[in-house]
């Protein structure tokens, strides 16, 4: 968004976001890379201790059984250092060069303070501290533990060595009053790239004021606005750039701005009217507004000094120095002259990723279990034919149609930040080792027909009302009937709609193809003629008034022309199914202990049918399922855009 400021962030948000920053947000110089992966299938894990042994070692005792095979500690604690080390050993490098700084200048953080500021926060936002814990667990994925430890901590310690901030000002209490009191412009704004382009659009709006939204919608490139017809948050003083503030509170309503540049944009303002400033009194407000401007100076002093101290520390990677590492065996860093054990990183790894990572281990040996009963073998041929099959089917093909390998790995490691090694672990083993499990599956002229309409025939254009009862669809479907136009269905879509999407675009919604799987959606727009309203439709809890304006012209694509490539699509998406079918039934019908989790599974009594659904390859397919596969294909071919007709995509495996 261009006006980043329009709309008040709250401040347990900015708070977390310092406190990751502290925790994680941090360059280490002279570090090394994770070493290279290999595409080989994951090894088998080890332990052969007896679980019921107290004299077992403890790292060889199982922490979890499959079908009898098991998972050892030290299996689990392994994968949780190769998964997790390295954002665990920076988070706990952190933590020691603001402890060594706290210790030089005499500061100590106790774990009652930090319980103290957790409850202050809490009764800050006006919550119990549980939900606080359980609110910032959800959002963020943060164990209450390592909010203490990561977030809370750093914060109160380097609050401590900043030695505070100093008071606000006169003049910051006054914007900041203004900011949160004073008057506000209600707007729209159109968003372009170039001046050309927002001087060009400017235009238009001046020519026809009326159409600023529909302007908006179609061509500005900020997709926040332009979703909602050009509408943003009412604009207040010292709320983002000085420029676009001092342009929208020099309009008057139904004026429209110059071209005002924001950063790398060029942003257009159509005044929609003003709203008054609040009814508040300085001296009221002005504790709290003090309170916000001391934190916020607090936050900015704590940075600075987590930066300095930073700078300031010496700090040797040895975990990811094959060298290093084997003239220092345990040590995983050492932070100014202090070694950091590699036992501690690998502890706080387990603790906070050992359950999802021990269910990576579960499902790995389930999978692997299986290929060893039907004799099934993976090697690299089939690793290499599937990463080049990825490549191609997400469009990573060299001029000759091969397959650019290299430059898919590149997108997968850099662009989706997945390492290498846990690709072909976790993604390309997996899916080569269940296609094999599930053997073919078969295409039937049926599922052709229905793509290629799904892909290539016509759509219905549609205006909808989703309302969320029946007698308030009622009500307005009385009124569309009296007016039945595409015009007067926009407008009351805009007054009526519960949904934020038609109702910020007048009823609007993509074209709808056949076989996209809401049969009931289409089944009723389909027996419309243009021009012609539907009666209430009921979809899940949702009710529906539509207006059909049209449909579009099938693509001029034979079905010959593109029956391979929807042959290879319904071949990927029902192997999809069957490996996901597969899948389920490997797991609900396997022995599992989980004793970290401390949760067992027994394989259910009596087979398919009596506690487990018939899910083994070759069973009928669910309805539902067989809709699914007639969804839009991917494909090399698009028909013109005029035609309305554009082919979905694949998603990344």
């Amino acid at each position: 968004m261009a006006h980043a400021s329009i709309g008040r962030q709250g401040y347990g948000r900015e708070l977390i976001a310092a406190g990751l920053i502290v925790g994680f947000a941090v360059v280490w110089r002279g570090w090394t890379g994770p070493s290279p992966s290999t595409a080989a299938p994951p090894a088998a894990p080890t332990g052969t201790a007896d679980p019921a042994d107290p004299a077992a070692p403890a790292g060889l005792k199982p922490i979890a059984l499959v079908n009898g095979a098991e998972i050892s500690a030290d299996d689990l604690a392994a994968e949780c250092l190769a998964r997790h080390g390295q954002s665990v050993l920076e988070t706990l490098v952190n933590r020691r060069i603001i402890e060594q700084a706290c210790r030089k200048q005499g500061l100590t953080i106790t774990k009652q303070d930090v319980d103290a500021e957790i409850d202050a926060l809490a009764k800050r936002f006006s919550v119990p501290r549980d939900q606080w814990l359980e609110l910032i667990q959800k959002e963020r994925g943060i164990a209450p533990d390592q909010y203490a430890s990561d977030i809370v901590w750093p914060m109160l310690a380097l609050r401590a060595l900043a030695q505070g901030a100093g008071e606000p000002t006169e003049a910051e209490l006054q914007q900041a009053f203004e900011n949160r009191f004073g008057p506000a412009v209600k707007a729209r704004i159109l968003v372009s790239r170039t001046r050309g382009e927002a001087e060009s659009l400017r235009e238009k709006a001046i020519a026809s004021p009326g159409e600023f939204g529909a302007i908006a919608r179609q061509h500005s490139v900020d997709v926040g606005s332009a979703s909602a017809n050009g509408w943003v948050q009412p604009i207040r003083l010292h709320s983002g750039d000085p420029a676009f503030d001092r342009a929208a509170f020099a309009l008057e309503p139904d004026e429209i701005s110059p071209v005002v540049q924001v950063a790398d944009q060029f942003i257009v303002i159509k005044c929609e009217g003003r709203l008054p400033a609040a009814d508040a009194k300085p001296e009221d407000v002005r504790p709290h507004l003090a309170a916000e401007i001391r934190e916020r100076k607090s936050r900015q002093a704590s940075n600075d000094v987590f930066r300095a101290i930073q700078d300031a520390s010496r700090i040797e990677n040895v975990m990811n120095d094959p060298a290093r590492a084997a003239a220092q065996p345990g040590i995983a860093a050492v932070v100014n002259g202090e070694p950091l054990l590699i036992d501690e990183v690998r502890g706080v790894a387990v603790e906070r990723h050992g359950t999802e990572v021990l269910e990576i281990l579960i499902t790995r040996a389930l999978v692997r279990q299986a290929l060893s009963k039907q004799q099934v073998h993976i090697g690299q041929a089939d690793l290499d034919a599937e990463v080049a099959r990825a490549a191609v089917q997400m469009g990573f093909q060299r001029p000759d149609g091969s397959a650019d390998v290299d430059a898919w790995l590149a997108r997968v490691t850099k662009e989706e930040k997945i390492p290498l090694q846990h690709y072909f672990e976790d993604v390309v083993w997996p899916t080569v080792a269940l296609k094999k499990l599930i053997g073919g599956v078969p295409v039937n002229k049926e599922d052709l027909d229905k793509a290629f309409t799904a892909t290539f025939g016509p759509r219905a254009r549609c205006r909808i009302i989703v309302l969320d009862s029946q007698r308030r669809a009622q009500e307005v479907w009385q009124l569309a009937r009296q007016n039945p136009t595409a015009e007067a269905i926009g407008a009351l879509a805009e007054t009526y709609s519960v949904d934020p999407t038609t109702r910020s675009l007048r009823g609007e919604v993509p074209p709808i193809q056949r076989y996209g799987g809401q049969p009931t959606l289409e089944r009723e727009v389909f027996g419309l003629q243009p021009g012609e309203l539907s009666g209430v439709v009921q979809i899940a809890d949702r009710f529906m008034v539509i207006f059909c304006e049209g449909f579009t012209e099938p693509a001029k694509v034979s079905f010959e022309e593109v029956r391979s490539e929807l042959y290879d699509d319904i071949l990927e998406k029902k192997q999809r199914v069957e490996m996901a079918r597969y899948f389920t039934h490997l797991r609900g019908s396997a022995a599992i202990d989980n004793f970290l989790a401390g949760t067992s599974q027994a394989p259910p009594k009596g087979g398919p049918g009596r506690g487990m659904p018939d899910l083994t390859p070759g069973a009928t397919m669910p309805q539902s399922v067989a809709d699914d596969l007639v969804k839009p294909r991917a494909g090399s071919r698009r028909p013109a855009a005029s035609q309305g007709v554009v082919p979905a995509t694949h998603l990344a495996p």
